[in-house]
Order: C-alpha cells, then structure tokens, then sequence
C-alpha cells in the first residue's frame, strides 16, 4: 500500500479544515465571542499537523488504487473528528472531549444526535460550527479537498467511490476533479435557494443559514431546543420540501441541467423514492387524524416528519414518541431505508432496497417456474451479478454490524431500556439522530457512557462510510500485505 499517498492525502485534508475553521471564527468575531480563540488555536494545531505530515510523507508515486482510496477515506475522517472536536473543549462549552467527539462526528457524518442539554447556550461560533460540519460532511470531506486541489491524481476515482453512498459511483463527465466541482456546484446552487426561501418566510439571516446547513448535508443540528417546532408552517413546509430535495441523487440534477429530462424520468430509485414518500405520509396521516383532527396539521406534521427521517435529517415538528405505534414502526422503518445513492442522506439507500425487491422477486419467479430465465434490470439497465452479489453482501454486513453495536450498547451499566438502545443503534448507524423512548425527539444522548458514546460514533462513521472504509482501515491484513 501507498502509505506516503495516504497520509499525505490526510495532511491536505487538515490544512482543509483548518482553512474551513476561518468561517466559524469569523462567525464568533462578528458576534464578540470568547470561542474565537479556540478556533485560533485548533487552526493552528491542524495546519501544523497538515503540514508536517506532508513534509514527512512526500509520495514518490501519486497514485490511488482501490485500498488506498478506502483506507484515505477513513483515516480522513477519523483525523477531521478528531480535530473539529477540539473548540468544543477549548473553549469549556463542551469540557468532556468524548462529548465533544460523539458531537463533531455526529455533524460531520450528517447524523444529528447530541449531547447537548442547553443548546440555546451555546455561542453562534460553535453552533454555526457544528451545522457547518453537516455541509461539509453531507457531500463528503474529501470531494470538497478533490474539487479544490488539482494534485490529486485521477485515479482519485477509488477516494469517491469509498466516501460517496450508494452502490455504484462513478464520474459526471471524463475528469474526477470536474465530476467533484459539478457536484459541489449543484450542492451550493441549492443551499443558496433554501437560504433565500427562509429569510423570505421571516427567519433571521444566521438561524436560516444554519438551518439550511443541516438541511442539505441532512443532519438536523438547529439552535432551537424544540428544532422546527417553533417556526411558522411556511418555514416547516419550506425546510420539509428541501430534505426531500436534498435526499434524491445529484446525478439526476446534472441530467436536468443537460436537458436529458427523460432519463431523470425513468429513473426507478426515484419513482421508489416518491413512492415510499407518499405512502409513508399516508399512513402516517390517517394514524395521527384522531390525535389532532385538523386536516392542514395532520398533512405537514407527517410530511415534515417523514422527510425528515427518510432522508435521516433528524428535524423534528412534534413529538413523535407520542404517536401511536403504526406511526413510529414507519418512521423506524424509514430510518433503515434512508434516502437515494449519490444524495446526501444515509440509511441504506432506497436503490439497494429495490434491487435486493428484484432479487427476491427473480427468485420467487425461479421457485415457481424453474426453467424462466429472467434478466434484472435497474434504470433501464441490466444488473450485472457483481452488483446485485454486491447489494446483498452489504445488506448481510450492515445488519451484523447493527447487531454488534445493539449488543456492545446492552453492555453498558448505564440502566437503559431495549426500545432506547435499539432506536439509538438505528437512529446513530443510519445517521438519523433522534429516534424512540430515551433518545426520542425531545431527548438527547447525554445519559450515555462515555464507551456508549465511542461505540455510537463508530456505529456513525460507519453509517456513512458504508462500513467498508472502516472495515479495511482497521484491518491488520490492510497494513501488512504490499499491494
């Protein structure tokens, strides 16, 4: 393995960060506080450690095979945690470090689950910090360096391929670097709209941008204690439509720019998406009708709701843990399916869940006719069967890993119930935020232990890396073999 490319690849990504660290502290400048030392002095501490590990690590060769992609990915984003948790701590506004870890890899990995109990506290530096990891975090660290530094080789395709979700990624157009920049482009494009829209439905200048943070990288962090509760049903409308937007594949936003409106059209994940969308409001809708009986209600709550967790933004209008249990079932189930490759969302993409339906469809077909051939197709392509072996053995592996992680939680001395700890492993895993009973909603995940807590930050890295990254990186065959 390349190990010079690696680290020097993880050095850029830290000079990044420390670069990114400019808007917070510009932020906390602007509003006379106290924590812009502590970005000063975080800065300091990344740029150094950036640039140390790329005098030290000068690769004689650039380029980025498969492993080395996966194992850049994940120490990238190991490394970016570590060190965009240190403000939180610097500045005594969160003093515990493994606090402040399980919060800035809860932002960076789009989940929304904090362990904040006083959010309205916090100083406008920090809070803006915290919605800004979710932007950086929901197209991924490392598309943001590629789009930036041209050094990276082409071969940089392995680095997208292990950090963007879904089961298959490739490039918008021939260059890696050009691919990036477009969707960097169409993520800003968007951001700006949603910011635009807020400020026109009344929302101040700073709470529209940070809610707009979290709503494109779909990860929920506000500087309400009630989220969206308190806003006006216009701006819940708003950011409800802009999740649902946020969660469908940039690829199919390209397709529109370029005129091609048909193939955005037939696409099957998207048609799925709508789909699973409209019925979860549905049913959801009738089940909450005799709670609040007033039909305009009932329509945004379950909308807002089920764009939320869908696309495991984590934005919350009410207290769901108070529906009845068809409704909570739902939305758990929801938490699983997530939103679409090549989106922001995480869970475990609305295109796998199609093609593993195909699967068991072409299956079933096989047991009653044995003789049918039948070809698998997905948007009007055939499935080869190293896509569809490919979906099934991710399916296999997520659900072990979310097994392991229930098990490690139900370790914890900490008395807490079965519901807790299962919609918390969903909730974390899927990178959704809130989930049932202790960490429903109006709750938060401060009651946890410290090693619950590291355990919940792992199960989150491993949601949005799409388990593999982490899997190769702390493999000892990984550091071991040449090759």
């Amino acid at each position: 393995m390349n190990q010079r490319m690696v680290f020097n690849t993880v050095g850029k990504i830290l000079l990044a960060e420390a670069a990114l660290m400019l808007l917070p502290t510009l932020v906390s400048l602007i509003y006379q506080e106290s924590c812009f030392s502590a970005f000063l002095l975080t800065i300091a501490i990344a740029a150094a450690l950036g640039v140390l590990l790329m005098l030290i690590s000068r690769p004689k060769d650039t380029v980025i095979y498969a492993k080395e992609g996966f194992v850049i990915v994940a120490l990238a984003w190991i490394a970016a945690s570590l060190i965009g948790a240190l403000p939180f701590t610097i500045s005594g506004e969160i003093p515990s470090y493994i606090d402040a870890i399980f919060e800035t890899v809860s932002g960076f990995t789009t989940t929304g689950a904090s362990i904040l109990t006083d959010i309205e506290s916090m100083s406008h530096g920090l809070l803006f910090w915290r919605s800004f990891t979710h932007w950086v975090g929901g197209m991924g660290v490392l598309v943001f360096v590629m789009a930036l530094i041209p050094s990276l080789s082409e071969r940089s395709i392995h680095i997208l391929r292990a950090e963007a979700p879904g089961h298959n990624v490739g490039k918008l157009v021939p260059r890696m670097k050009d691919t990036a920049k477009i969707l960097y482009l169409i993520y800003i494009g968007m951001t700006l709209a949603e910011i635009v829209c807020l400020l026109c439905g009344g929302m101040s200048l700073f709470e529209s941008v940070v809610h707009t943070l979290g709503t494109a990288g779909t990860g929920g962090f506000g500087v309400k204690a009630d989220s969206i509760a308190g806003y006006s049903p216009y701006l819940q409308w708003v950011i409800a439509i802009f999740m649902l937007l946020f969660g469908v594949n940039f690829n199919l936003y390209y397709l529109l720019l370029i005129r091609r409106f048909k193939s955005v059209f037939r696409s099957g994940e998207l048609w799925a998406y709508i789909g699973i969308a409209l019925a979860s409001v549905l049913l959801i809708s009738i089940d909450i009708w005799p709670k609040y009986q007033n039909f305009t209600e009932v329509l945004r709550l379950s909308t807002f709701q089920v764009s939320s967790i869908l696309t495991t933004t984590g934005y919350v209008t009410a207290d769901f843990n108070l529906w009845p249990d068809l409704s909570k079932t739902v939305l758990l189930l929801l938490m699983i399916v997530g939103g679409c490759a090549g989106s922001t969302a995480g869970g475990m993409k609305v295109s796998r869940v199609v093609i593993m339906l195909k699967r068991i469809g072409s299956e079933w077909q096989r047991m009653l006719h044995p003789r049918s051939v039948k070809t698998l197709k997905f948007e009007g392509k055939k499935l080869e069967n190293t896509t569809v072996t490919g979906v099934c053995n991710y399916i296999l592996v997520y659900f072990i890993c979310l097994a392991t992680i229930l098990v490690l939680l139900s370790t914890d001395p900490t008395a807490f119930g079965f519901e807790t700890n299962v919609s918390a492993a969903l909730a974390c895993f899927n990178n959704v935020g809130p989930g049932l009973a202790g960490v429903g909603p109006v709750e938060n995940y401060a009651a946890y232990s410290d090693f619950s807590k590291l355990i919940l930050s792992g199960a989150m890295l491993l949601g949005r890396l799409e388990i593999f990254p982490l899997l190769i990186f702390f493999s000892p065959s990984t550091w071991t073999k040449k090759g």
